[in-house]
């Protein structure tokens, strides 16, 4: 009995096309060309133009002097400082309203969602109306709005002085809330630690104290807790570590801070305006206030789908075993539920890091305010500044998909 196999055929260059082993790979390579023509073209292009009209491409604006101020600062800044430092405080602005905007978003959106599906009609109902209300208005308008009212319907500073003030102070006279900010009374250290040079800006060395304390009580609080699920799984009986763990995330802190001696600095009215303290300006807090509540409509959303697609029969279960429906939800529903709200959750972080761009319809010098504001107004460099703010967005954007998506494995079904 004899086989017939069929002998190789020879390499032929109409192979590329004809034959489906070599095809798919024949028209990505063409592809790929296609696209580096392109982007090879764009560039020469904007070369050629950038030559006729007399400009190069350099990004040596940014070490000459900004020569504008900016009100919300993290670093030391001033006017005589260069744009690049000013692009930094900037950066540091967009981070500051995108980390407290999503801390409230996730907490309004985590809470509406739930109250949503509430059995209470009333509350079912008014959570439906701030959903659909600030779901179907455009961010801008909520931003513009809340700034309206924070600088219309504050007193002014002036209001406080006087025998007679028309204003007057909260917290035992240490909040004032005016048509310029708000202010607050700011943590100071009579022993303090200094900063830590960074040549480009400082670090307070309190500041790392206090974090590395954090840090520390988090992680033995960890271990105790791993110590006790291990106890658990081999005696079937879990030893009681609530106050061990307690004591440990408050008091080594409270001893730091009696060791720097800590104390607040209130604000005061000097002359036109309050010194001292920590000012929140009203651009910031409406445009935080704004994006919060308009992305946490969002959230809620997302949160309620999540809890909508856990069966049913979890929850009953859980209830058969005597479990109150509050730890039914924090202990059972929400965590299976996660799964399925943390995807969706990254594309509103995103948004919400985004539309802070808006921040310049207030004032509020974030990027889009300074690199892609005044410094490229100031500079004439508009490509360059363009390409830099847009690079930057991608970094943070990237830098919160990341970390969100390693969050969202953590929680993700392991196939055993």
């Amino acid at each position: 009995m004899t086989t017939l196999t069929e002998e190789p055929r020879a390499f032929r260059l109409s192979m590329l096309i004809y034959d489906t082993r070599y095809r798919s790979m024949t028209i990505q390579v063409f592809a790929l060309l296609g696209f580096l023509a392109l982007v090879a073209w764009l560039v020469n292009n904007t070369v050629e133009n950038l030559a006729i009209a007399g400009k190069d491409f350099n990004f040596s604006f940014l070490s000459s002097r900004a020569g504008y101020d900016i009100s919300q600062v993290l670093i030391e800044y001033t006017n005589d400082s260069t744009h690049g430092r000013a692009t930094v405080v900037g950066i540091l602005n967009t981070l500051l309203v995108a980390t407290l905007g999503c801390l409230l978003a996730t907490v309004i959106g985590v809470l509406v969602g739930v109250l949503r599906l509430s059995k209470n009609w009333l509350v079912a109902r008014l959570m439906t109306v701030y959903i659909e209300g600030f779901r179907n208005v455009p961010v801008l308008l909520w931003i513009i709005a809340f700034f309206a009212v924070l600088t219309e319907l504050t007193p002014a500073p002036n209001a406080f002085r006087g025998d007679n003030p028309t204003a007057s102070m909260f917290l035992w006279d240490s909040m004032a809330v005016t048509n310029r900010g708000t202010y607050f009374p700011e943590p100071l250290f009579a022993r303090s630690l200094g900063n830590l040079d960074l040549y480009y800006f400082k670090i307070s060395n309190d500041l790392l104290a206090i974090l590395a304390v954090l840090f520390a009580s988090a992680w033995i609080s960890a271990r105790i807790k791993r110590h006790a699920d291990k106890v658990q799984n081999a005696t079937g009986v879990r030893p009681a570590t609530f106050l061990q763990r307690l004591a440990v995330s408050i008091l080594p802190i409270v001893a730091l801070m009696f060791i720097l001696g800590l104390y607040l600095g209130k604000p005061e009215l000097r002359g036109f305006n309050f010194q001292g303290g920590v000012h929140l300006l009203n651009s910031l807090i409406a445009l935080w206030l704004a994006l919060a509540l308009y992305t946490g409509a969002f959230i809620a959303e997302n949160v309620r789908a999540g809890i909508m697609a856990i069966s049913k029969g979890q929850s009953e279960a859980a209830a058969a075993l005597g479990i109150r429906p509050g730890r039914v939800m924090k202990l059972v529903i929400l965590p299976q539920a996660l799964r399925v709200i943390i995807p969706p959750l990254i594309s509103q972080y995103l948004n919400l890091t985004k539309n802070s761009s808006l921040a310049i319809a207030v004032g509020y010098m974030d990027i889009k305010g300074t690199i892609g504001g005044i410094t490229m107004n100031q500079t004439g460099r508009e490509l360059e500044s363009m390409l830099l703010m847009m690079f930057i967005y991608l970094v943070i954007s990237l830098l919160i998909s990341l970390a969100m998506n390693i969050y969202n494995s953590s929680v993700s079904l392991k196939e055993r």
